[in-house]
């Protein structure tokens, strides 16, 4: 980030003005000199108009003797926000709120928003900085971009993630007691370098840098021979690294992309342990209680990669159109995993107890991948329009790992060591093809109708459960029709409805979509210039009747919108939201033992957002704002979730505004009151524009 903030300072030095020359009466008045052709104008402002509007029978004189020189005031303009945050102590359970809202205290960068403009165009004609959250928010943002007409575009993007999941009651087995077994305190980082050469000409070359990387800790379980669960602190770090470059052609009637790029990836990753961990098994195994006295595990993974891309489209004439994508990918990855525990251990298996173990694992792969698309868009007259697509994407995956394990039946005596060599090869394909005709009723009244067919197979690594051995097969097929309409009786009234039904003969996965229903309606309504509503519904029902599954899934998502803008604003501005969700699902498994149940989740859920702007009286540009937020829902999990929330502006001169905020926050769970909180939040600084 230094280079951010250097450029943010070094920027407004290469767009200054130039020293203003002499008044016009300070010599006669004469044709301007000769100046930049490429300078712009940039026109003063009409409060500047009224103040120096010159005598009707000196307006003539005065306009030749008018410096050419731009105006000084449009080469900067923009705002900024800055200002401390408090927060009251953080009632009920911390880990909760840092998992939900993890906002801290200190001083912060709100918010930062600048264009700069060089008249001169030294180094760029515009540039604009962009900056949000900074001050240890859990996510922050920078962009820059800057331009040079016809030399180049550049743009700058970095975002940074704090991800914090520590939910108390969940993977934790011995919940209200107990920890989340699966917890993680990380950082994504993301940056961005994309560089256009020659925009807006027929022949752009370009060029493109991406990183992303985390780190952080967590907690995670080693696994003994399925026996027992052993919660350990775990580290985490892995980069992904993607340069690209290439050129487009752009013409009058085809386009053309040509592209070539590259990735590295790495990933370690580590877990631990030192002392006594019992892990999550409360009972004897065969009259001896397993622990974990020490552990080190380490995973190490690195993959590269070289891509190429081919993009093309074709407007042949005003009825047809064709376009088409080709990419091809071959990731390499090479793994190294070593494993070292001791403590007292069993295996059922061969019903031997020992001591300790040692794992060695390496292994490598080829991924070839292979994705394209087609498609073609024609119209019929004027109310007739097609469109056809298809898309195929090919996966194989060729691996070869070997694992050496070795058992330690006591501190001198070691079992011979077992190795396990296996050659696979993976293979995923999948295809679409979707026809899409839309009719122009009348001007007002669009029909649209379609058909997808999707189709695939795949051969994966099976479960450690499987009964058909490392791989196991399956296939996709599945039939989908698609309708819908755009009508729009005025301009105040605008509805859109899409409803999409599908039949599948074989899926995947049990959950998958299978024999569904899917709809949504969407509507309009503006009855003035001051108050408009805005209505969606949507429906998922999915299902499959399998006597051994007999899954049922429907969701159901209701949304009402107002809001109320009576004077464009200036006297009183009213949003208000509220959405109704409902969601049902059922699905059969086996229990322990083998016996048949059902795994049921039910939950209804309504959620309001509301806003309410008033200027206060006798203060110009003074604003107060209250409204907030709130969840609530029941069925099997049931929550609350209220945030209320409270905003005053006041300007203290012309560009400085002072802003001053409260919010509460409070959640709370009908089963898990362990896991609540509330707390409130208080932000105060200053909004400085230019």
């Amino acid at each position: 980030m230094r280079f951010l903030l250097a450029l943010i300072l070094i920027a407004p030095a290469f767009a200054q003005q130039p020293d203003q020359p002499p008044k016009p009466d300070e010599k006669p008045a004469q044709a301007p000199a000769k100046t930049d052709d490429k300078a712009p104008q940039t026109p003063p402002k009409a409060d500047d108009k009224a103040a120096q509007a010159p005598a009707p029978a000196e307006q003539k004189s005065e306009a030749k003797a008018e410096s050419p020189t731009p105006s000084t005031e449009q080469w900067l303009s923009g705002n900024m926000d800055f200002g401390y945050r408090w927060l009251t102590d953080v009632r009920g359970n911390f880990q909760e709120y840092r998992s939900v809202v993890n906002l801290g205290e200190g001083p912060k960068l709100l918010g930062l928003d600048f264009t700069i403009q060089d008249p001169k165009k030294r180094l760029f004609d515009r540039l604009d900085l962009r900056a949000y959250g900074w001050g240890g928010d859990p996510y922050n943002t920078a962009h820059i971009t800057a331009r040079k007409m016809g030399v180049y575009e550049f743009s700058f993007d970095y975002r940074n993630v704090a991800y914090f999941n520590y939910v108390p009651s969940f993977a934790n087995p011995l919940a209200p007691a107990g920890f989340n077994e699966q917890a993680f305190d990380i950082h994504r980082r993301n940056a961005s370098f994309n560089l256009d050469l020659r925009p807006g000409k027929r022949i752009i070359p370009y060029l493109a840098f991406e990183r992303n990387s985390g780190y952080g800790h967590g907690i995670d379980t080693w696994v003994q021979d399925a026996n027992d669960e052993f919660a350990v602190p775990t580290l985490l770090r892995d980069t992904t690294n993607n340069v690209r470059g290439g050129v487009r052609f752009e013409l009058n009637r085809f386009h053309v992309t040509l592209e070539q790029g590259g990735t590295t990836f790495k990933d370690d990753d580590q877990s631990y342990w030192n002392g006594v961990n019992f892990g999550d098994r409360t009972t004897p195994v065969l009259g001896h209680t397993e622990v974990l006295y020490g552990l080190s595990q380490a995973y190490g993974i690195r993959g590269t990669s070289i891509y190429s891309k081919v993009l093309a489209t074709a407007n042949v004439n005003d009825y047809m159109n064709f376009y088409g994508q080709f990419l091809f990918s071959e990731p390499k990855t090479d793994v190294h995993f070593t494993d070292l525990a001791y403590g007292n251990f069993a295996a059922l298996s061969s019903l031997l107890f020992y001591s300790g173990q040692q794992n060695l694992g390496t292994g490598a792969a080829n991924q070839p991948h292979t994705s394209g698309t087609l498609g073609w868009q024609g119209r019929l007259g004027r109310r007739l329009r097609f469109m056809d697509s298809w898309m195929t994407d090919r996966y194989h995956d060729a691996a070869s790992p070997l694992l050496t394990q070795q058992l330690f039946l006591n501190a001198t005596t070691a079992a011979p060591k077992t190795f396990n060599a296996l050659d696979y090869t993976q293979r995923v394909n999948y295809n679409q093809n979707q026809i899409d005709v839309m009719f122009d009723l009348t001007s007002r009244l669009t029909l649209r109708g379609g058909y997808r067919r999707v189709w695939g197979d795949a051969t994966v690594l099976s479960g450690q459960l499987s009964q058909t051995g490392n791989l196991v097969s399956g296939e996709l097929s599945r039939n989908v029709g698609l309708a819908g309409l755009t009508f729009r009786p005025s301009e105040k009234l605008s509805v859109n409805l899409d409803y999409e039904g599908a039949s599948s003969d074989r899926i995947y996965f049990r959950t998958s979509l299978n024999d569904y229903h899917k709809a949504r309606a969407r509507a309009r309504y503006q009855l003035n210039s001051a108050l408009s509503f805005q209505a969606n519904f949507q429906v998922l029902n999915n299902q499959n009747p399998a006597s051994d599954i007999r899954y049922d899934f429907e969701s159901r998502d209701n949304s009402l919108a107002v809001y109320w803008t009576p004077a464009a604003g200036k006297r009183i501005t009213v949003m208000g939201e509220y959405d109704r969700s409902t969601l049902s699902s059922n699905i059969s498994y086996l229990g322990l033992f083998l016996s048949p149940a059902t795994s049921s989740y039910q939950d209804r859920a309504h959620t309001a957002t509301s806003a309410i702007d008033v200027p206060l009286p006798g203060l110009a540009r003074a604003k107060l704002t209250i409204g907030g937020s709130l969840f609530v829902s029941s069925g099997t999990r049931p929550s609350r979730y209220y945030q209320p929330l409270a905003r005053l502006s006041l300007p203290l001169q012309k560009h400085v505004y002072w802003n001053t905020e409260w919010k509460w926050y409070g959640f709370g769970e009908q089963f898990y009151l362990f896991e609540g909180f509330r707390t409130h939040v208080f932000v105060t600084g200053l909004r400085v524009t230019r």
